[in-house]
């Protein structure tokens, strides 16, 4: 069961906050007081330009990029613009180290040489419907949380089934307001999407680890692809038969840039905040998870850069994975020095206080939701001890590799049923191309070294009576000596040999099942799911079950209280967010500009530095200054600019529109000091970082050599 803080709603504190610019609005529920505040800030454009469901808009222009991103689409030849580390992996899928386009970058010199990638989807928003009364339903009182929520499930695969039959679209349901609310999002989704153009690593991701997360920030954060339909600009499957997609809307390019204090607005699928948990959760995740975490994964990042600073081909293998496991590792440190800078933990009790204040003086309200911060003080203690084991195992022996190959051949393999032995046949069959994957992609090496090293993490930070019986028979064994354990086990399971596993799944039957099953990698893995199955998740899942039914009385009396203030945390549904370009002071006597050059990229240049070297083909464009219409007034070259949009993850390649709807630049990032703005937003330090849509143009034009992809885009000069 997920954790029910993903789907809170967040409110407002009093007639100040009201006023307060922060919040991911969805369209549906955005009042006339917030779309006023926009206008006010600098919006020019009618809430039907930006959203509409029975005529073009900008939300037709932007598009869900591979279930966990954003884009927007710039041409009525389908040409779509992403953030560099959204295309990634298709970006790696296609490199290897005799054509390096991580490295060097990639251009399509015509559409015939765009580069198709299986699996990527799209997904075009069409409508957005409130289906409350026909999800919640006739529901009765007294229900346990169990059958409350068997009798939702039901009533939304029923709904979503006959929306999606009566329009041929992918229908998603989402709980909002802590299950007091659900909105219904139907979608296009085409799967034919072809690379065109990637810059290379030393632009598209310049400043690498070392500047994720912060700020000044000098990265042209971009990839462009290409959506592509039937000759209907239906969605079909990849054929060279098929056309450039038509957008309902494809946003025009503004050449004009920004000034401080423009306003901005986000469009796009922020993932996921925790903006109004109790301050007895943001205490634990400030002092014991996100700690927890930073750990763990500065162990394993050490190794993996290690091996990938030794190997080009490892580097080439683990780019996107290191990124992805960087990613979070940097963003809690910084959410850490921020919420401890807000004095986060006295500002959530401030306001719980400040909101039974507000019950006090109302009986029958006193009386019903009264006791919601009690009730969370009984089961809190529990609940943060169960959570960080099982987050402990997530982040340790569930990360490495070895085990994660071992539980997708579970769930493929034998969590069916055996007894079929055609479709048993069959699924190893398809599964040994998940064999030769993993081993195609993972340096064994290594992942013996994570093993090690993580599981004696495990041991030595989590009490005894969670250590599973393999794990304690390991530590009788082999007396401690993790790196001897891991030599054994990976020198002896069939899940390290490829050939041999091969042949055994050509050689699959019910009754040769033991030959994987009795292997050490396999009881392991089944060791520890058991133990966690029977030991760690029930108490966890019946605390949980609790908290959704407090947390759900408790958005009911928000929702009493506050109204249409109300937004809802992000749960990757279409949101708004706006703002405006403005710098910050991170510390005393410390102010950041809103805007950067490319002098700044030389300035960062150093040979020395895997993150700071610059080709000297790149360099050149910069020393050249040659920057013609992309230049701002003072001649410079902008690079980066930063705002302050409520934005999260999921808002990665999101667009940047000015008042008028016109494109100014792509998401693709936060402030270190503000990446706490998941579980607390502070005016004075959130900022979302912006690659400037003009670098975007210069790089495609004057590195990339692709003039050609200017004839389908509409550039506003005024």
């Amino acid at each position: 069961m997920k954790r029910i803080f993903l789907f809170l709603t967040v409110f407002f504190w009093g007639c100040k906050a009201l006023m307060a610019d922060e919040g991911m609005w969805v369209p549906l529920l955005l009042d006339s007081a917030r779309y006023q505040r926009m206008v006010e800030l600098g919006l020019v454009l009618s809430k039907e330009d930006i959203f509409n469901m029975n005529n073009s808009s900008l939300k037709d222009a932007v598009v869900l990029f591979d279930r966990g991103c954003t884009g927007v689409m710039v041409s009525n030849e389908g040409l779509l613009f992403t953030n560099h580390h959204c295309g990634l992996r298709y970006i790696q899928n296609h490199s290897a180290v005799e054509r390096d386009y991580l490295t060097h970058g990639f251009t399509a010199g015509s559409k015939a040489e765009e580069l198709p990638n299986p699996g990527l989807k799209v997904y075009f928003l069409s409508r957005i419907e409130n289906v409350t009364n026909e999800v919640l339903g006739s529901l009765q009182k007294g229900l346990t949380e169990d059958q409350r929520e068997d009798y939702i499930n039901r009533n939304i695969n029923r709904l979503s089934a006959t929306k999606r039959r009566a329009t041929g679209n992918t229908i998603s349901i989402k709980p909002f307001f802590g299950g007091n609310q659900y909105l219904l999002f139907e979608y296009e989704v085409y799967t034919d999407v072809r690379l065109v153009l990637a810059p290379p690593t030393n632009i598209g991701k310049f400043g690498g680890d070392t500047d994720n997360w912060m700020w000044p920030r000098h990265t042209g954060d971009f990839s462009i692809f290409r959506v592509y339909a039937g000759k209907d600009n239906k969605p079909a499957p990849y054929s060279l038969d098929n056309v450039p997609y038509k957008p309902r809307k494809a946003a025009p390019i503004s050449l004009k840039g920004i000034a401080e204090n423009d306003f901005t607005m986000v469009l796009g699928y922020p993932g996921t905040t925790e903006e109004y948990v109790s301050y007895q959760d943001v205490n634990f995740l400030l002092n014991t998870l996100y700690p927890n975490r930073i750990k763990i994964r500065s162990k394993r990042l050490d190794i993996m850069d290690a091996a990938m600073q030794a190997d080009p081909d490892t580097r080439i293998k683990y780019t996107s994975k290191f990124y992805g496991i960087s990613n979070g590792w940097k963003k809690w440190q910084g959410s850490v020095k921020g919420l401890t800078k807000a004095g986060a933990v006295e500002v959530k009790k401030k306001k719980e206080l400040d909101f039974q204040e507000w019950l006090s003086r109302n009986d029958s309200l006193n009386r019903k939701y009264g006791q919601i911060f009690k009730e969370f003080s009984l089961i809190y203690p529990r609940y943060n001890e169960l959570t960080m084991v099982d987050d402990y195992k997530d982040e340790t022996f569930m990360s490495v590799e070895l085990i994660s190959f071992v539980s997708s051949f579970y769930s493929t393999i034998i969590n069916k049923d055996p007894r079929d032995t055609s479709d048993l046949k069959n699924r190893a069959n398809r599964f040994i191309n998940s064999v030769r994957a993993f081993h195609r992609n993972t340096n064994l090496k290594m992942d013996r070294e994570i093993f090690a090293s993580l599981m004696e993490m495990y041991v030595k930070d989590i009490k005894s009576e969670y250590h599973p019986s393999e794990l304690r028979h390991a530590m009788t064994t082999y007396k401690g000596q993790f790196g001897k354990w891991a030599d054994v086990l990976y020198n002896s399971t069939v899940f390290t040999d490829s050939t041999r596993m091969i042949k055994w799944l050509k050689g699959i039957s019910a009754s040769k099942l033991s030959r994987f099953t009795d292997d050490p990698a396999y009881k392991l893995f089944m060791d520890f799911s058991y133990f966690f199955n029977t030991t760690v998740l029930p108490p966890l899942y019946t605390i949980e079950i609790t908290m959704d039914s407090i947390y759900r009385e408790y958005m009911a009396a928000l929702k009493l209280r506050d109204g249409s203030a109300m937004y809802p945390d992000a749960n990757l549904t279409f949101r708004i967010s706006y703002g405006k370009v403005e710098g910050y002071n991170p510390s005393d006597a410390v102010h950041y500009d809103y805007f950067t050059v490319s002098d700044g990229i030389l300035e960062k240049d150093n040979p020395n530095i895997d993150d700071y070297r610059l080709s000297e083909s790149v360099r050149a464009l910069y020393k050249n200054k040659d920057f013609g219409e992309f230049a701002n007034a003072n001649g410079d070259l902008p690079v980066c600019f930063i705002a302050s949009n409520h934005t999260s993850g999921g808002n990665s390649g999101s667009p940047v529109f000015n008042g008028k709807g016109e494109l100014i630049g792509l998401n693709f990032d936060r402030c270190w000091e503000g990446t706490m703005s998941d579980l607390l937003y502070d005016p004075s330090q959130c900022r979302n970082i912006i690659a400037d849509i003009r670098y975007i143009l210069f790089v495609v034009k004057n590195y990339s050599k692709a003039s050609y992809l200017f004839e389908e885009i509409e550039l506003v000069k005024n």
